[in-house]
């Protein structure tokens, strides 16, 4: 029996990722030794209610975010680190791992730091072109590290071993191509769909730009679809005048199928984001979030757009209304915009699962 506990937390890009893992690492041993495995997280974050939700047991943990200069919370944030290490240090004891696996958010650092002192092996899954800081400071003791993009080995310098694997995604969300998505949402031929999403928790920017451009009239015939989220959705005001070619959903559990569908999407650029975006294809307009640590998503948004496989738009420029003309230009351009799904395609990394599984069996050993 291989046991596992796997960490992540705070946003969907962190907990997605870290139930793809486990769910490919049951299937790996469903059929020979079998496989248990638990989480840790905060029960008042979103792993609270994704993990369960999606099957596995979520132990909670003490934790509360470092911020990035020195203030009276850094004591609080050690003081919290100290007790949910002391808490991890009891739930391996107890579970007995054979390695702890680790995908992003600081909820992750007691249970690593943990596993590193006990001498169980610490696995980190970096999603993103440009690596944080929990993960880089765990990476010194970590047994393995795998990345989400290439070219990061300079990054985990002490690691004993670093494997680019690609960024896991739901099997659900390549279940559909274009025709097969737009039969679902009972889209026509000749109808033209705008996708929007902010993240698990929305996007601000993103909300007030696709409100605005539904009511417009240069965009009177397109279906808009909006994942608002959790954060977001209570700012938008009652009163607020919403267009009727616009529908809102404060979270969607199953974008890809959104994606696939739709002449455009417009999506942040968080690592899961992307991955999904080369997947099925999407003809993205891709904007960052401008306070991601390090600016990371514009590092992965950089990615695609090298390749022509995404239209690249700050945020700022969002905000001042330059997304405006280049939606427009996108809806009447379709060979552009096929051209930008075939580009976003070259980057997909199908096999991720597998090469996940491989790499922490040869870590462990079979």
């Amino acid at each position: 029996m291989k046991r596992f506990i796997v960490t992540g937390g705070g946003t969907s890009g962190h907990i997605n990722p870290a139930i793809t893992i486990a769910d490919a690492l049951m299937r790996r041993y469903k059929e020979s030794e079998g496989c248990e495995i638990i989480f840790t997280g905060r029960r008042e974050g979103l792993e609270g209610e994704l993990v369960p939700k999606a099957g596995y047991e979520l132990k909670n943990v003490t934790a509360k975010p470092f911020p990035m200069k020195p203030s009276p919370r850094m004591i609080k944030a050690l003081k919290a680190f100290e007790e949910g290490k002391k808490q991890c240090v009891g739930i391996i004891r107890d579970f007995r791992p054979d390695a702890v696996i680790g995908t992003g958010g600081y909820v992750c650092a007691p249970m690593l730091e943990a596993a590193a002192s006990l001498k169980v092996p610490v696995i980190i899954h970096e999603a993103n072109a440009f690596p944080g800081r929990a993960n880089k400071m765990m990476g010194r003791k970590a047994a393995l590290v795998l990345t989400g993009f290439p070219g990061l080995e300079k990054d985990f310098p002490k690691a004993s071993r670093v494997v680019c694997t690609g960024n896991p995604i739901k099997t659900s969300v390549t279940r559909y191509d274009m025709d097969s998505a737009r039969e679902k949402l009972g889209l026509a031929p000749g109808d033209r769909l705008v996708f929007a999403m902010g993240g698990s928790l929305g996007s601000k920017t993103i909300n007030d730009f696709v409100i605005d451009a539904a009511g417009r009239p240069e965009f009177a015939g397109v279906r808009f679809v909006l994942g608002s989220g959790k954060q977001q959705t209570s700012k938008i005001e009652e009163n607020q005048k919403i267009p009727e070619n616009l529908e809102i959903h404060e979270y969607i559990s199953d974008p890809g199928v959104y994606m696939a569908a739709a002449d455009i999407s417009v999506t942040r650029a968080g690592a899961v984001t992307c991955a999904e975006t080369a997947a099925i294809g999407s003809c993205s307009v891709l904007v960052p979030y401008p306070y991601a640590a390090h600016d990371h998503q514009t590092y992965n948004a950089s990615a695609f757009e090298k390749v022509g496989g995404c239209v690249l738009v700050a945020d700022k420029d969002v905000a001042g209304g330059k997304l405006f003309s280049i939606l427009k230009e996108l809806l009447d351009d379709e060979p552009r915009r096929m051209e930008i799904r075939r580009n976003a395609k070259k980057l997909a990394v199908l096999d991720c699962d597998d090469r996940i599984v491989k790499a922490i069996e040869e870590t462990i050993g079979e």
